[in-house]
């Protein structure tokens, strides 16, 4: 008992010491990125005013976050974000199930997914503003279909490539088609179907501002970029809204990561004892 105690203390202590040189990498990474962002800006290569200094759109960032219509379409693009990855979720998860558990459905849209899953989808927005205008509608479906696609994909494989010792095992204690679904298959690929959410997440982001920018969109951070970029005099701002995008982008894969390490716990467990 004393030695199994013992032996989880030390795992834990490697796993914090793990997670400590992890967050000491990425912030001497982050701090020599911007070093040398600040030195190519320094040298001027292109004029400052067309292209600021590293400093100074770091400057800019807490007062754009001071800013109530900045936030209100910082705001605005999350809402949009979060309710496209909702329908991302609720359509490609269940179409993923059922085709990745019938072989037959497997092989009649393996082609299908392979041959529409690299068309990029800002390349379908002049379709998209023709048929569902420049509003919410538009952006939301167009984000949608951005999404849907590793989800469904992750999905599709994640519950056709099931072990079949498994699903052996689960018919020997009587369990029907359905029952092995839900207690066999799905949680054997819940964690690779969160992978094609968390995908999903990042991706999103980038067609829906994206799409903000290119539609004329009347609220979101492509939207502030585009109404600043008109008189080309204001790029410390247009940069400084950029990055807090990307900022965003980061804050949500942080939630993801920390869900997953929360739902899924024994991926990073075993991670650890290695």
């Amino acid at each position: 008992m004393t030695d199994g105690s013992q032996g989880a203390r030390s795992l834990n202590r490697r796993g914090v010491s793990r997670n400590f040189n992890i967050i000491l990498t990425s912030l001497a990474g982050s701090f020599a990125v911007f070093a040398f962002a600040e030195w190519v800006t320094r040298i001027e290569i292109v004029p400052a005013e067309y292209f600021p200094y590293a400093s100074t759109v770091a400057y800019r960032i807490p007062g754009l976050l001071s800013d109530h219509t900045f936030l209100a379409d910082v705001a605005a693009t999350f809402f949009v974000w979060l309710e496209s990855l909702f329908v991302a979720v609720l359509i490609a998860v269940p179409l993923g199930i059922a085709l990745g558990t019938s072989d037959l459905a497997f092989r009649a849209v393996s082609p299908v997914v392979n041959l529409m899953r690299p068309i990029p989808s800002v390349a379908l927005l002049p379709l998209a503003i023709l048929v569902f205008g420049v509003g919410l509608q538009m952006k939301i479906i167009l984000v949608c279909y951005a999404m849907a696609w590793p989800i469904l994909v992750n999905t599709i494989y994640g519950v056709h490539d099931l072990d079949p010792v498994a699903i052996q095992t689960a018919r020997s204690f009587g369990l029907n088609r359905l029952a092995i679904i839900r207690r066999v298959s799905i949680p054997s690929a819940a964690p690779l179907i969160f992978t094609g959410i968390r995908i999903s997440a990042s991706i999103g982001l980038v067609v829906l501002v994206s799409a903000e920018l290119l539609s004329d969109s009347s609220s979101g951070i492509g939207s502030y970029i585009m109404r600043n970029s008109a008189g080309g005099s204001h790029m410390d701002s247009i940069l400084a809204a950029a990055a807090i995008a990307a900022l965003l982008g980061l804050f949500m894969n942080g939630v993801f990561f920390a869900i997953d390490r929360w739902k899924f716990t024994w991926r990073y467990t075993r991670e650890q004892s290695l």
